[in-house]
């Protein structure tokens, strides 16, 4: 059992620093931007649907790999951004892709944590002897939540789409290794968009605009995010995950070659590489031109990593995600 390829798909319009600076006057320019997030331009999509955005990056995995789609008997799709309430949207997809009728599929709600938890739904369906190659879609459209002057958060989504194909042949070694989670549901409130479900329909109340006290206006339709709350939870809970990880592995900080942590913004993960004491080489960050992309961040950064010469045969990696839930998880994969 491994990951046999990984794609991505990010859509075509961009949004820069320098056009972020012009909407926010002089007082947010384009370096300042930069040397709060590390992000320079991030992707968009605009018409485009997360099931959309999910088949472009699934068509590309198997242009790259030439896997064969008729040998997929399992697709795990991870958003939080569906195409609509009800059919999920594993189902759309499957459709399109032509994927066999006799494949699995289903929806997962996770966010930043979400690719960790897909590995571990792909595992236990391989190790259970129902499934014997895996689609792991993770997909988002975040910035169809943002109000566009709410500078707190679209400075830093972005939208795309990752497909990662995980495979399993009799007799093969398992190289997705040992996970460990976590859940903290007393922060849901600190990254949400309050209204459009069950709990609080959309309104005309709900649409009514407000101004914080940074400047940024939003409505309750609209994505939320306490950014010093989330930055004070991940700098408590990320550095205990990395050490319980270790420990229930059986490794060490040297053994580790490569730590890919969820993207979420820069300063953040250097302050978290600082507290950790990962040596910079071992260390990868990638969200310069493609900002945060939820739970496509990982398979994005590990894909780059892997086109760089980062990532070799036989390396162990580190990975966490962290973020909306409050969700966490990591686990140890060999390459």
């Amino acid at each position: 059992m491994h990951i046999t390829h990984i794609s991505y798909f990010l859509p075509e319009k961009t949004l820069t620093n320098d056009d972020l600076a012009i909407e926010y006057e002089s007082n947010w320019n384009s370096k300042k931007i930069y040397k709060k997030t590390g992000i320079k331009s991030r992707h968009i999509a605009t018409t485009e649907t997360t099931s959309q955005l999910a088949v472009q990056a699934a068509e590309k995995l198997f242009s790259e790999s030439g896997f064969s789609k008729d040998k997929i008997d399992f697709l795990l799709l991870c958003t939080q951004s569906p195409d609509y309430f009800l059919p999920t949207t594993a189902c759309i997809v499957q459709d399109i892709l032509g994927l066999p009728t006799s494949c699995g599929a289903f929806d997962f709600n996770l966010g930043c944590s979400g690719f960790v938890y897909g590995l571990a739904i792909t595992k236990g369906l391989i190790a259970g002897g129902m499934a014997k190659n895996v689609l792991l879609l993770t997909v988002e459209t975040y910035t169809k939540y943002i109000h566009p002057k709410d500078k707190s958060v679209r400075t830093i989504f972005g939208d795309g789409a990752a497909a990662t194909l995980i495979t399993h042949e009799e007799g093969d070694p398992c190289k997705i290794g040992e996970f460990v989670f976590g859940t903290d549901g007393k922060g849901a409130s600190n990254l949400i968009v309050p209204a459009g479900a069950m709990a609080m329909p959309k309104s005309e109340e709900t649409a009514k605009e407000r101004v914080d006290e940074q400047g940024n206006v939003r409505s309750l339709n609209n994505l939320y995010m306490n950014g010093p709350e989330i930055f004070n939870f991940t700098l408590d809970i990320v550095p205990d995950t990395v050490k319980s990880l270790l420990a229930k592995a059986k490794l060490s900080m040297d053994d580790i070659d490569l730590f890919v942590f969820h993207q979420a913004n820069k300063f953040m993960l250097d302050s978290l590489r600082d507290k950790i004491g990962i040596p910079d080489e071992k260390f990868y960050v990638n969200m310069e031109d493609k900002g945060n992309t939820v739970s496509a961040t990982i398979p994005i950064a590990m894909k780059d990593a892997l086109d760089e010469g980062r990532i070799r045969r036989g390396d162990k990696l580190m990975l966490v995600g962290f973020g909306v839930g409050y969700s966490w998880a990591g686990c140890i994969v060999e390459w």
